[in-house]
């Protein structure tokens, strides 16, 4: 059985990282977060990757973004931020797993878990939330498996592939 964890960036994964961040035209992962804020960018030229590379190791480790590895090798990432005002109690996730190779088998719940987890022990946090649309059906069945529950949704507020799309909040809090 593969070990799935979560780690800090080392500089094996910038590799993994700037193709799936930069050197792909147009990863599949972009059609499943968040698409209608990709969709209206424009192209651009992919950062090299030595220039990457510089940028990258250049900045200090954050506790609020880190790898999801399987079996050691960068699969993804999670994040969070703090909602305003600091100290409220009150922080966003995010989850993604890069290759379509790896979704469907559960690892994309199991980084969530191992997340929520972590920000519950590593913050002040009451309560933990992920923004997703309706057509992310994949990350809101994820989502309840680990115990969020829906508390907001916009209806048709995101306009994506020629349809209106709800916008979704799912939560968690700290004891449930």
């Amino acid at each position: 059985m593969p070990t799935l964890t979560l780690r800090a960036l080392q500089p094996d994964d910038l590799p993994t990282f700037h193709r799936w961040l930069h050197a792909e035209r147009d990863p599949e992962w972009q059609r499943w977060d968040a698409p209608y804020f990709h969709a209206g960018r424009p192209q651009k030229e992919p950062l090299p990757f030595e220039a990457y590379r510089e940028q990258m190791l250049s900045r200090p480790d954050s506790p609020h973004l880190r790898v999801v590895a399987l079996d050691g090798a960068a699969i993804g990432q999670v994040s969070r931020a703090e909602e305003a005002p600091a100290g409220g109690g009150w922080w966003d996730l995010g989850v993604l797993i890069f290759d379509p190779g790896h979704w469907g088998g559960g690892l994309g719940t199991q980084a969530l878990r191992l997340w929520a987890e972590a920000t519950f022990a590593q913050t002040d946090a009451h309560v933990l939330t992920l923004t997703t649309w309706s057509g992310n059906e994949r990350l809101i069945r994820a989502a309840a498996r680990v115990g969020f529950r829906e508390c907001a949704r916009i209806p048709q507020a995101r306009a994506w592939a020629g349809r209106r799309w709800d916008s979704v909040k799912l939560a968690q809090l700290r004891g449930e």
